[in-house]
């Protein structure tokens, strides 16, 4: 965190994103397309950790696909503060990444 308690640039942010689309077509698109971000997490609700850059290309992917007119895509970012004081019931489960490297052979 930097003196003003920002996270720095390309750390990870936690973010739920939601949606509400009304074409069938349309609305697999955004799924299949968040499902590439993060993890389905109830019928309408991906929860995501995110690069700020990542976050930025998903936003217009998903402006892309949808219907601004008829269409409702909600993001909301939590800090790591809000994220500890998420209550769940049943049988919720937080859906975090595991940290992984990609090492390139050759």
């Amino acid at each position: 965190m930097d003196s003003i308690g920002r996270a720095p640039r390309n750390r990870q942010q936690w973010v739920v994103v939601s949606y509400d689309i009304h074409d069938d077509k349309r609305r697999t698109k955004v799924m299949k397309t968040l499902a590439g971000y993060g993890e389905r997490v109830q019928y309408s609700v991906f929860e995501c950790e995110l690069r700020p850059a990542d976050l930025d290309r998903l936003k217009e992917r998903l402006r892309d696909l949808i219907d601004e007119r008829q269409d409702d895509v909600r993001f909301y970012p939590l800090c790591e503060s809000c994220l500890r004081k998420t209550t769940m019931l049943g049988k919720a489960e937080l859906q975090r990444q595991e940290p992984y490297v990609i090492v390139k052979a050759g």
